[in-house]
């Protein structure tokens, strides 16, 4: 057994600082981000709530001509492209107009992981630990799809069955996981040997390049993106989403993962590796997504694990075996691992109870938890461990 590097991911620290500029003169306000991690130029522009159409205001419909990205579902209506100081105000002076927010480079950091590790997803099957027996019922997350928002899927990989697929690309123009994240993330979710929901389909939304690096911009333009997609996709029992990823709370990140859920897609986010109040980072802190923070092999909560008051379930995240995107299997650590798992789980449940509203999900999940199992857990952190509902317990 020997250790080796493994990929996860954070949304930089830059966001952590970004800063809300007071309204001038009622106008829209403007988010700074920290300079060193600024994308030069480049702005997400939020209208508010109720703006219909771009159509409508020829200002608007001009700046959307020529967008980086356009944001047009129901919840988070917007844009993200290179602006002048001179548009800056012109937009923050608009009436339709919520916020300008600065954009920010998103990076990668190394964690540590080891092959071979025993600990797997059969935790979540059993209210005691040290049964090693992952028990299920058959449907398997039949008929739900759940979205990877990561770095793509090897959708070739034996393991999965054919039940990968790409949907949509806001990185590069090529349709690999160049880095294995995703591919990890999805192995963890619904592989045949390692995942969850072993019936469910797996779609990779990459919003990462192959060198780990992206922006704000394109991760919201993918989020966008599955809201709509998830409208007309054949998902007969359900949809959901993974994002493995966090960093500094920003409001941009938290709206838009607050418009896919209203728009009926179940979204389970990491809460982060830091150690740290998951409060403080986006999207963890976005009240309607399912956030999930990490345990370990003893029913401790890991000790890399971010907790606190917005976290809604714990589920296993330490030498966790999935796939790998060189075809084989790996085993790592991180709250990347801990939140496929209830991702798996709510489209486990879906399957076999029957569609819910997703924050109605996020608390079935918390209703059928093992309560109070865990330990090392702050006093201001829901101690809940996810489980399936097996009733032999």
């Amino acid at each position: 057994m020997h250790s080796k590097s493994f990929f996860c991911w954070s949304l930089f620290t830059s966001l952590a600082t970004a800063r809300w500029i007071p309204k001038e003169n009622e106008g829209a306000s403007f988010i700074r981000v920290a300079d060193e991690h600024r994308v030069p130029g480049m702005y997400i522009v939020k209208m508010k709530d109720g703006f219909s159409s771009f159509s409508a205001d020829e200002t608007m419909l001009a700046h959307v001509a020529d967008a980086k990205h356009t944001y047009s579902s129901t919840g988070f209506k917007g844009f993200a492209k290179s602006l002048n100081e001179t548009s800056i105000q012109a937009l923050r002076a608009n009436p339709n107009v919520e916020y300008v927010q600065e954009d920010s480079t998103f990076h990668l950091y190394d964690y540590s992981a080891q092959e071979n590790a025993p600990y797997g997803v059969a935790r979540i099957s059993h209210r005691n630990r040290g049964d090693n027996t992952y028990v299920r019922d058959e449907s398997d997350g039949e008929g739900t799809c759940v979205y990877v928002i990561d770095t793509g899927i090897k959708i070739d990989h034996p393991d999965f069955g054919g039940r990968a697929s790409w949907a949509a690309n806001f990185a590069d123009d090529e349709d690999i996981d160049g880095a294995g994240h995703g591919t990890f993330v999805a192995g963890i979710v619904g592989s045949n040997s390692y995942g969850v929901a072993k019936k469910t389909q797996l779609l990779a939304v990459k919003v990462f390049r192959n060198d780990g690096t992206t922006d704000g911009s394109s991760i919201i333009a993918a989020i966008d993106w599955v809201a709509q997609d998830a409208q007309t996709r054949d998902c007969p029992k359900g949809t959901v989403a993974n994002l493995s990823l966090g960093g500094g709370k920003n409001q941009a990140s938290n709206d838009a993962v607050a418009a896919l859920v209203n728009a009926g897609t179940f979204v389970v986010v990491a809460s982060g590796n830091d150690n740290a109040d998951a409060g403080g980072y986006s999207p963890a802190s976005e009240l309607s997504a399912c956030t999930v923070s990490a345990s370990d092999e003893n029913d401790a909560k890991a000790e890399y694990s971010n907790f606190g008051s917005v976290v809604d379930i714990w589920a296993p995240g330490s030498n966790i075996q999935s796939t790998s995107y060189d075809g084989t299997s790996t085993t790592a650590s991180g709250t990347s691992a801990s939140s496929p798992i209830v991702a798996g789980l709510g489209a486990y449940l879906l399957a076999l109870e029957g569609g819910r509203d997703p924050v109605a999900l996020c608390d079935r999940i918390k209703e059928l938890s093992t309560q109070g199992v865990l330990t090392n857990v702050p006093d201001d952190t829901v101690n809940a461990l996810a489980f399936n509902g097996n009733p032999s317990g």
